[in-house]
């Protein structure tokens, strides 16, 4: 191996900084485009004249082929590296964009709100693959940390950047502003390509490991139940997410009588407790040895704090500080989440494992909506709440059998 794949203690943190901060920032950027056409939806709906339905429909179209493309840009991940196959997902965000901003009629916003599903669907087994085989394993906690970390400020900072400017302008002029957002991003990563290199590192690594003839197989990964149990974690906690970014506020309105104002509070009071919590989360997971019990504990407290809301019998302030605590607990889950999969994957398996894994996110993404939708249109608000508490209490069976499944693999490769 050469000297310069093996830095002085100095050169390692600085390097691995500098990877996180440049992966940080392009999983900000996916994160702002999930929200592309959303806060645009006012103007959108009188410029095109079309009905919510079909406005809801570019967003159903945008993560089924994020879903799809995830699953299968991992494959291409382990095949070519994952430096180009950022820099794709990054130059089709930048083109969707430009696409949406001159749309003249709603079959190109649709065709627009695709490609940058096209080029969302990249980011996970992409990025992961980079910090998992360019960061110190001592500072992947913290890396995985930073990582949910930029993709809430990603989410964050789509509404108030696209609003504003739609507002000032025009809403071409906002999608315009947006499109050159991921150019400067794929401009930065270029320039610091050398940073970015897994594929020949990869080979390296992956050299006399005991489990590569288990996963000389390009689908044998597709055996280990670990990883349909990380799917089904993905998908579980994935379909509490949507409903609290879909419903929560028309919930909270609907349970305790509140302002739209305060049923907003309540889900940006989530929002930044989430990324609070992944924050500790990050420090929590270098330091823990097994993962699962981590989320266990998170997802137990969130979970047991979601059924107290659903009850609508605290006072209004109450229920708005209460949903802090709940994204508090689904953010401090998040870095030991990703750890536990990196366990879970087999060598050589990086970017398939996070591909197929984190496509039950986009999947479960397309389908909270419908799901928590008819319980709004059922007059059911309070169950909004119990269903999201009951699949975060769900994801602590899956987490737990991913953790001890994982467990047991490694200890028969070690006595093999």
């Amino acid at each position: 191996m050469s000297t310069a794949t093996i830095p002085s203690s100095t050169d390692s943190v600085r390097q691995d900084a500098r990877i996180i901060s440049l992966e940080g920032v392009a999983h900000a950027v996916s994160h702002f485009f999930h929200l592309i056409l959303a806060p645009l939806f006012p103007w959108l709906k009188e410029a095109f004249a079309v009905s919510y339905a079909e406005l809801g429909l570019l967003m159903t179209a945008f993560f089924v082929i994020s879903g799809v493309g995830q699953a299968l840009s991992g494959f291409v991940v382990d095949r070519v590296g994952a430096r180009a196959v950022l820099f794709f997902g990054m130059a089709c965000l930048a083109t969707s964009g430009l696409v949406l901003s001159i749309a003249p009629n709603y079959l190109i916003l649709l065709l627009g709100s695709m490609l940058a599903g096209l080029g969302n669907s990249v980011f996970h087994p992409a990025c992961f693959t980079i910090l998992n085989k360019r960061v110190s394993a001592a500072r992947l906690g913290y890396a995985f940390s930073v990582h949910g970390f930029s993709g809430n400020l990603g989410w964050a900072a789509a509404p108030v950047f696209l609003t504003t400017i739609a507002s000032l302008s025009s809403w071409r002029i906002a999608l315009l502003a947006a499109a050159f957002i991921p150019m400067a991003v794929l401009l930065l990563l270029f320039v610091n390509r050398d940073l970015l290199q897994t594929h020949d590192a990869h080979h390296i690594h992956a050299s006399h490991s005991k489990e590569q003839a288990a996963s000389s197989s390009t689908f044998s990964f597709m055996r280990v139940p670990a990883i349909w149990m990380c799917f089904a974690f993905f998908f579980v906690t994935a379909l509490a997410l949507g409903g609290i970014q879909s419903f929560s506020s028309a919930s909270l309105r609907s349970l305790y009588s509140m302002p739209l104002a305060w049923a907003t509070a309540g889900y940006t009071t989530f929002m930044v407790a989430s990324a609070c919590g992944m924050v500790w989360g990050g420090f929590l997971a270098a330091k823990a040895t097994r993962h699962d019990r981590t989320i266990a504990f998170a997802f137990i407290s969130s979970g047991v704090i979601t059924m107290i809301i659903a009850g609508g019998f605290v006072p209004s302030w109450m229920a708005v500080a209460l949903m802090g605590a709940v994204g508090l607990g689904s953010g401090v889950a998040g870095p030991s989440r990703d750890l536990l999969i990196r366990a879970a994957a087999p060598k050589n398996a990086t970017g398939r494992v996070y591909g197929v894994v984190y496509s039950g996110l986009d999947i479960a993404m397309s389908v909270a909506p419908l799901l928590f939708g008819a319980l709004m249109d059922s007059s059911h608000p309070s169950w909004v709440f119990i269903c999201i508490g009951m699949f975060q209490l769900m994801a602590i069976f899956t987490a737990v059998s991913v953790g001890s499944g994982t467990e047991k693999r490694q200890a028969s490769l070690q006595t093999a």
